[in-house]
């Protein structure tokens, strides 16, 4: 590659981030539905047709910021299997990963919501190819995780007889705790049960329906 072919792909790399990060910065701040492209190429300082050369329309920019999250995603999962301890461990460990993490970034927790409706398109642009792929790392982790803990006998074969299964059902368990604590934590504390309190009982709860009967 010619030094001047490198210099134009640098250059197209850094406006491509400069717009993703204007339109991050929008999605925390206004949320999803009030974004547009407009706003987003406003925010870099940039002209909208730039906008529709590297995004194909706003669905498109959505996946090419869900890539970042589900990346940021794999990197909290990945730091909570170092956690010390059994694949039973690890999978609390992810666990509250996640609920960290929708916290931390509730625009990344929106888009994931978002993103269980989502289905699979035979045209499919490069940014929701890469975000499907950034996904299914997640998802492959988790199941290494469930695999991993039926070897060392702490994660019941019964219940892990399909990993697969049951990784989607943790994410949906554990997307579960998290919108509820999110959306109704007032509700929760009035009603006598904290946030901490429910999401404790949650993880702890999840914690027996697959923890192993002791041989």
């Amino acid at each position: 590659m010619s030094y001047i072919v490198e210099r134009r792909e640098e250059e197209k790399e850094r406006r491509r981030a400069q717009l993703l990060d204007a339109a991050e910065s929008l999605y925390a701040k206004l949320g999803w539905e009030a974004l547009t492209m407009e706003k987003v190429a406003r925010n870099a300082r940039l002209s909208r047709a730039l906008v529709y050369i590297y995004f194909r329309d706003k669905d498109d920019l959505l996946f090419a910021i869900g890539e970042r999250a589900m990346k940021q995603l794999y990197q909290r999962f990945a730091a909570a299997v170092e956690t010390p301890g059994s694949g039973l461990d690890k999978i609390m460990a992810i666990g509250r990963a996640y609920m960290g993490y929708a916290l931390e970034f509730p625009h990344y927790f929106d888009f994931c919501s978002r993103f269980e409706r989502h289905e699979a398109s035979s045209t499919a642009t490069p940014n929701e190819e890469a975000c499907e792929k950034a996904g299914d790392a997640v998802m492959g982790l988790l199941v290494q995780v469930i695999q991993g803990g039926v070897s060392d006998g702490s994660i019941a074969p019964t219940v892990a007889r399909e990993p697969l299964m049951l990784a989607f059902s943790l994410w949906a368990f554990t997307q579960g705790i998290v919108q509820i604590s999110v959306a109704k934590g007032g509700d929760l504390a009035r009603r006598g049960a904290p946030v901490a309190d429910f999401g404790n009982y949650a993880f702890e709860l999840l914690q027996t329906l697959l923890r192993a009967s002791p041989a």
